[in-house]
């Protein structure tokens, strides 16, 4: 059986992993000018840790790939007819699509989404149910009908969870 909701990201601010990460060395000129772009903005939301330099290494070199295909698409068509007469789809056209699906999930695993956003304030603390609460009403006169006042005697009982 599957999950049905991707995982929270949770930050590691307050650990030996929360300082900003350097941009690696191999990255190319385009690669690590989007380095420059997200890391302090990301580390400054507090997303962004050592742990997390492959993946945003990752996310940078597959963005760098990205544009230098969609920069050859502009000189060539999308479409190229081969030797035997056959038309097929630009080589670029199949790098530009394979580095936007993988831009696609490493931006959603950095929180670099509207969705992936919206996970991101949660901690697992604030998605634990809380504890069912009755509520057990005194009516001080009874046998009579309740008041059409609101009853002051409340009491609250909070039963036990799985976790107490």
């Amino acid at each position: 059986m599957g999950r049905k909701h991707k995982p929270t990201p949770h930050t590691l601010a307050g650990t030996s992993l929360s300082s900003l990460p350097r941009c690696p060395a191999h990255l190319n000129e385009v690669a690590h000018k989007e380095w420059r772009r997200l890391a302090t903005p990301l580390f400054e939301a507090g997303i962004l840790t050592l742990a997390d330099r492959a993946a945003l290494a990752a996310y940078c070199q597959a963005y760098a790939r990205w544009v230098e295909a969609e920069e050859r698409l502009k000189e060539t068509p999308a479409l190229l007819k081969t030797p035997s007469g056959y038309v097929q789809q630009s080589p670029w056209l199949t790098v530009a699509n394979k580095q936007m699906e993988l831009m696609a999930r490493y931006m959603s695993d950095l929180g670099m989404t509207p969705v992936a956003r919206t996970r991101l304030g949660q901690s697992p603390e604030s998605q634990k149910p809380e504890p069912v609460t009755f509520v057990w009403r005194t009516i001080i006169n009874s046998g009579e009908d309740p008041p059409d006042e609101p009853i002051e005697h409340v009491k609250s009982l909070s039963l036990p969870t799985k976790d107490a």
